[in-house]
């Protein structure tokens, strides 16, 4: 790394200080999950209505989970005697540093949390204080706090209190450690038993890793704990604790050089340039070294990697590879302790974590981590160990093997039935498009279907093919170079194999370009195509390539649009497949919100559509959001309500609904109407109380394309919506285009749509 200038650490200082004074100072707030309008939500908040929860929990304890946030809150606690990197600054300069570790619990693991500042250094009163807290709170989180007081602090709160109390710089670290050591061993075919481990440090940290990695198999006989005063032996009296003396060695006074030799595994947790290069040479071959003081490391990354090329290297600075970072593990160990009532965290549910840390590392990388990280190749090998904190599949994977640990080991006292079904809902969560499209996935399930995505060379394509293969029954098929796409998969660590779960059509080179260029030829020949021209589009065109394809029966499906103008990708869609009953008819978006779903139409196809265009896209929208398991409740938005505008939208919309009105439909539809009187019936009936529609709409449907294309974007860039979508609707499900904006996950949504025939929703 280079040096920073001192202007840079001054501007680095700035923008630190600016992100914790504005817009307000701090980086937690309170919010109240419950509305408090008029006397009525006051009676029912606080007196007299508050007494009934009150009343239940004295008669059932455990019935805090269900009448207060207890189940869902956490404390962390120091007294600011041991800050990390910072050394014993007090508890009140330690409050930014807790404030942090709250919003990464909220972050990550959507679990509330307070932040407990306390004065006080004795560690027997500190722990009767964090006992006295148990009634608040369901977890606690001892944070920052010295060895070997920490120690004390944990085992009187673990043996007085019913709720989990752990100390995550002990327990953080030897979770994420055990998960690097176990897929460090898996890569160099050691075993456990077999290992020799030096370790420098025995703070908690220090010693609650060789604890885990005896937990794990290594022999006790094996590990060689050194400090400043050298060799932890036996007889040793200098800076001596109940804890460095369980990894006593026997004989007398050693120094690390003298022990490194033949060492497997190097664990440090100690301080900057305590492991020279001459040591690591001394190393077994292909030694491991994590070199976790932060933020030096006992020996600099570039200089263990020249000494030693073929090393594993951890260290815990995020700008090198294998980042032991504690947010791997500590808001999924809550999160999974939280959901079954667990009395402790036990070493069973430890383990559950490492092994789930672990086997999450070794499986292909997220489209989302990869997103995050884009200037790394995130595949399993010596520079991947352990996956990225911004994997969201941390949160089902870590939380689900801990709360199995925790029933299968006693400790649950509210265990959940279906641990599937806790995990999908543990993803859910995360993914937010999860849930909706669960019925979606269902059907595709049911059904095997050829999808072309015509920009098969994308990243976000092949990360949505390698899911595609993982989740559904699909076959994708990709057009692009195969060189090419042979190239980013390899660097995004995927398994998409030509031949056995992936097809590429090669648009430079492919047998059947006579056929399609034939094909095409054939259906655009009286409307102006000459042979050369079909025979240049089938080269360059990879929409009306991917057209072709479904039109021949190649594919059932098409997915285009991650680059390009959407009217641009439909104008071969339409020329080829617009065959018979398919025609374009409008397209959908669904725009999932923190309260629900709301889709919208016709966000692109129908710039000003007339009002037989709306009714048959009412219609069609219908078909589609039965699609998700949703009934239909449908708005025709314009700038009149109910007449009390003589506007164009109006005019449209009014005789859209005497078309639907003929119809005798089976959903709910009304119009014309604002959009806020859409959404709030209340509102609506103050216009008009004899209307039809019951609750606020889930569907909006607008007079023009700018309308329903600013009210998509809107959602999705200021209301925090995430799209599933466009669906292309008329065209009987053969081809859909998405937008350059589109994620990997939003190309597999739209697959799994586009892997079920539509007759299957009638």
């Amino acid at each position: 790394m280079t040096e920073r200038t001192e202007d840079q650490h001054a501007a680095l200082r700035e923008a630190a200080l600016d992100y914790h004074r504005y817009p307000k100072p701090g980086k937690l707030e309170i919010r109240a999950t419950k509305p408090l309008a008029n006397g009525r939500d006051l009676a029912r908040a606080y007196s007299p209505g508050v007494a009934e929860a009150s009343n239940a929990i004295h008669a059932n304890p455990d019935a805090a989970a269900d009448y207060t946030a207890r189940g869902n809150l956490v404390a962390v606690v120091t007294n600011g005697s041991a800050v990390l990197g910072l050394g014993n600054i007090g508890a009140l300069a330690s409050k930014p540093v807790m404030e942090g570790k709250a919003v990464l619990f909220k972050k990550f693991a959507n679990i509330d949390c307070f932040d407990i500042e306390l004065n006080e250094a004795d560690p027997e009163r500190l722990a009767e204080i964090v006992c006295a807290l148990e009634p608040t709170f369901g977890a606690i989180n001892l944070e920052d706090i010295k060895a070997p007081d920490c120690f004390v602090v944990e085992r009187i709160c673990r043996e007085r209190m019913n709720i989990p109390v752990f100390h995550d710089d002990q327990h953080g670290t030897a979770i994420v450690v055990g998960a690097a050591a176990l897929n460090a061993l898996k890569l160099t075919e050691r075993n456990w038993e077999d290992i020799k481990v030096v370790s420098t440090g025995g703070g908690a940290a220090g010693i609650a890793c060789l604890n885990m990695l005896l937990t794990l198999g290594v022999k006790r006989e094996n590990v060689w704990l050194c400090d400043l005063a050298g060799l932890v032996h036996e007889g040793r009296e200098e800076d001596m604790t109940p804890q460095k003396a369980a990894f006593a060695q026997p004989g007398g006074p050693r120094s690390l050089s003298e022990v490194i030799e033949g060492a497997d595994l190097f664990l440090g947790l100690s301080g900057p340039g305590v492991l020279k290069p001459e040591m690591v040479e001394k190393m077994a071959e292909r030694p491991i070294i994590f070199a976790l003081a932060n933020p030096n490391p006992e020996i600099a990354y570039a200089e263990a990697r020249r000494v030693a090329p073929d090393a594993i290297i951890a260290t815990g600075r995020s700008d090198h590879p294998n980042q032991v970072n504690n947010v791997l593990c500590f808001p999924f160990i809550f999160r999974g302790a939280l959901d079954v009532g667990a009395t402790e965290i036990n070493e069973a549910m430890k383990v559950g974590c490492v092994e789930g840390i672990a086997a999450l590392a070794r499986a292909t990388t997220s489209a989302e981590a990869a997103a995050a990280y884009q200037e790394e190749q995130l595949t399993f090998g010596p520079d991947y160990l352990i996956p990225k904190p911004f994997d969201p599949r941390l949160m089902g994977v870590v939380a689900s093997a801990v709360a199995k640990a925790a029933m299968e080991s006693g400790v649950a006292r509210r265990p959940i039935d279906d641990l599937a079904a806790y995990k999908a809902q543990l993803d859910a969560s995360v993914f937010k498009s999860a849930l909706i499209m669960r019925p979606v996935f269902a059907a595709a399930a049911q059904a095997e279907r050829r999808i072309v995505f015509a920009e098969g060379e994308d990243e976000r394509v092949l990360r949505a093919c390698q899911a595609i293969m993982e989740e559904t029954t699909d076959i994708p098929i990709l057009i692009g170079r195969p060189e090419v796409i042979a190239t980013r998969v390899a660097r995004a660590g995927l398994t998409l194999e030509p031949g056995r779960n992936v097809e590429i059509v090669n648009p430079e080179n492919d047998p059947r370009y006579r056929d399609y260029w034939g094909t095409y030829h054939q259906l655009m020949a009286r409307r102006g195509m000459a042979p050369d021209l079909a025979r240049a589009v089938m080269r360059t065109n990879s929409t009306a390539i991917a057209a072709v394809m479904v039109q021949r029966g190649e594919a059932d499906s098409l997915i285009c649009g991650t680059f390009g103008q959407f009217l641009w990708h439909l104008r071969y869609v339409t020329e080829v497949l617009g065959q018979g009953d398919l025609h374009p008819v409008g397209a959908l978006s669904l725009i999932i919100l923190e309260d629900g779903p709301l889709f919208v139409a016709d966000t692109h196809v129908h710039a000003q559509p007339s009002p037989d265009q709306i009714a048959e896209t009412v219609v069609a929208c219908a078909r589609h959001v039965r699609r998700f398991g949703i009934e239909p409740k449908i708005a025709l938005c314009s700038a009149s309500q109910f007449g009390n505008l003589d506007s164009a939208s109006g005019r449209t919309m009014r005789e859209t609904l005497a078309l639907l009105d003929a119809m005798a439909l089976d959903f709910q539809y009304e119009g014309e109407m604002n959009v806020d009187a859409a959404l709030d019936p209340d509102l609506r009936a103050r216009f008009l109380p004899e209307n039809r529609m019951d609750g606020a709409a889930n569907v909006l449907v607008f007079a023009s394309t700018d309308a329903a294309g600013a009210t998509r974007n809107i959602l999705k860039a200021r209301a925090g919506g995430l799209e599933v979508g466009p669906l292309l609707m008329g065209m009987g499900n053969k081809a859909h285009i998405v937008t350059p904006s589109i994620t990997a996950r939003g190309l597999l949504n739209v697959a799994a749509l586009a892997g079920t025939p539509v007759a299957h929703y009638g």
